[in-house]
């Protein structure tokens, strides 16, 4: 593996001001303020899970609503895992995870392929942790699949709890995508693809 796989994302819009930093190979270290507590929390445990450190100031328009932060932190994140990977030479490309949370079972799988899909199949009766709504969740991850040219496919195998749901989730994600972005010692330096390049 050549050089250190870190990215830093500063992107400014009339409605969010956000700053990022990217360490693919951290160990889980992670600084979060988008003014919005659960949605730090689950950030929190995405950098956790991931074993990726993670900075991450948000200023957006949370006194409006709260949508236009989560989605534009997720366009950020998406970023600079693309700028973090790079060529993607010798990352396993690949990853799935399966993980309970006491009632809640979420089931992701993604591929680095840079070809953007997006699947959610999320039900739940009840949306909202105090005042944070969990559809937001979906949006982020759109966001992010679109950003990190991710094919990414996101499964609540079942689940009521709005708090466990989210939180299945975005801990499901960061496992599956810590094994993707992992490095197979076999590759050596090559990309993962019989194309030739997964950059394009």
């Amino acid at each position: 593996m050549a050089g250190q796989r870190t990215a830093q994302i500063t992107r400014e819009t009339q409605e969010t001001q956000i700053r990022l930093e990217l360490n693919l190979d951290g160990t889980g270290v992670s600084e979060i303020d988008t003014g919005i507590p659960f949605f730090d929390h689950m950030l929190t445990l995405l950098a956790r899970h991931g074993l990726f450190d993670l900075k991450l100031k948000a200023a957006g328009d949370i006194e409006v609503d709260y949508h236009h932060t989560v989605e534009d932190t997720g366009i950020v994140l998406g970023q600079a895992l693309k700028q973090a990977l790079g060529e993607k030479r010798g990352i396993r490309r690949y990853g799935f995870f399966l993980l309970p949370m006491d009632e809640a079972l979420a089931r992701v799988a993604l591929d680095l392929s840079n070809r953007q899909a997006f699947v959610y199949n999320v039900a739940y009766k009840d949306a909202m942790v105090r005042d944070f709504s969990i559809g937001l969740v979906k949006e982020f991850f759109q966001a992010f699949a679109n950003e990190a040219g991710c094919n990414l496919h996101i499964n609540l195998e079942y689940g009521e709890e709005p708090h466990h749901i989210a939180e299945a989730i975005f801990k499901c994600f960061a496992r599956a995508l810590d094994a993707a972005t992992s490095i197979d010692p076999r590759l050596g330096d090559a990309v993962p693809t019989t194309k030739g390049t997964l950059s394009q």
